[in-house]
């Protein structure tokens, strides 16, 4: 399968390191300030990424600021890295990938509240902005011609096996019949993943584009597998004190006016595009070209996501409890349910 050519990789390395702030965000130095306390700012982490671009475009467009709101973005290096600050209230909201973490911290006590959904797998294996890549050289000797042939081998994921990579991992290698015990897992960083294939230490990666696509415009790399339709692993988190905030539903419905803004065929306007480059540091050419999530109109939650990425973390050992957390006891719908209209 061969999915949308990339037409530059002059600056792909920089989605790894991003950190660019957009319209009106800054990055946040008062720990005091936030939605919750009715000052009119709303404390955001979040990593740096275009899987995230309902959140840049609704703030680039000002769909914030007709709310009364004043963005202060905090970057992440992962979403486990946000859980701590949103429950000690030094962040109000966090756009990010959900983790076994995070279902650790829940169980130990930690609260806060899923309210939303962010990027999720279109499932077509020509436009999935995430794919599970083969080392060539495996794909051509015929030594892995299936995601079942995988079984022992060792694979790249960014975050390790309780990351969000981790369970999208787990739905790919599930085609084979597979789970994340019968393989390898070496904890990569995404842009370390082509080279890691290469020299062979790795069998195999799950990098998101434009990534995945470098892979195999560098002939590396095949994709044997995508998320199935409907797959996601990210989300929008709101901390306890922030849940009851007065502008806790004015942000949700200014990021689903940002997610309305994107298509759903991945192939984005002119102005998004633009907004993505500036915020991320990208080359139009490069987000032009690297395939893209779809999103909820109402960024609903979804609950069945979170029970399977539970599922699969227990199975994996990655979660220290074994009886599973209620689900209807973590997820807030309410906001996506009143952002309509």
């Amino acid at each position: 399968m061969r999915r949308r050519t990339l037409l530059s990789l002059a600056s792909a390395s920089a989605l790894g390191g991003a950190l660019a702030a957009c319209g009106s965000a800054v990055t946040g130095e008062d720990p005091a300030a936030g939605g919750a306390d009715g000052s009119g700012t709303v404390r955001v982490g979040h990593l740096p990424s275009a899987l995230f671009s309902p959140l840049y475009v609704a703030d680039s467009m000002g769909y914030f600021e007709e709310e009364g709101i004043t963005l202060e973005l905090t970057p992440l290096k992962s979403g486990q890295d946000g859980i701590p600050m949103l429950s000690n209230n030094q962040l109000d909201v966090m756009v990010a990938g959900f983790s076994a973490g995070m279902f650790n911290a829940l169980e130990q006590g930690l609260a806060f509240k899923v309210v939303g959904s962010m990027g999720i797998s279109p499932g077509d294996p020509e436009s999935s902005p995430t794919a599970l890549e083969v080392r060539q050289e495996l794909i051509d000797d015929g030594s892995v011609a299936s995601v079942a042939d995988l079984k022992g081998r060792t694979i790249g994921v960014a975050g390790g096996p309780g990351a969000t990579g981790g369970y999208l991992l787990a739905a790919m290698l599930e085609e084979g019949g597979l789970t994340l015990a019968d393989v390898e897992i070496s904890n990569l960083s995404t842009p370390d993943q082509e080279p890691a294939i290469t020299n062979g230490s790795v069998d195999a990666a799950t990098p998101s584009a434009p990534f995945s696509t470098s892979m195999e415009e560098a002939g590396v790399a095949s994709p044997i597998a995508v998320p199935a339709q409907g797959t996601t692993g990210t989300g929008v988190i709101y901390s306890e004190t922030f849940v009851g905030a007065e502008l806790a539903q004015g942000f949700f419905t200014a990021l689903t006016r940002g997610a309305q803004e994107l298509s759903e065929d991945g192939v984005q306007t002119d102005e998004v595009y633009q907004i993505l480059a500036d915020t991320l540091g990208q080359e139009i050419d490069v987000l032009k070209a690297s395939p893209m999530y779809t999103y909820l109109p109402d960024l609903a939650p979804q609950p069945d996501q979170l029970e399977a990425m539970q599922a699969a973390w227990i199975q994996a050992d990655q979660i220290t409890y074994t009886e599973p957390l209620e689900v209807t006891g973590i997820v807030d719908a309410s906001f996506a349910e009143n952002s309509a209209g």
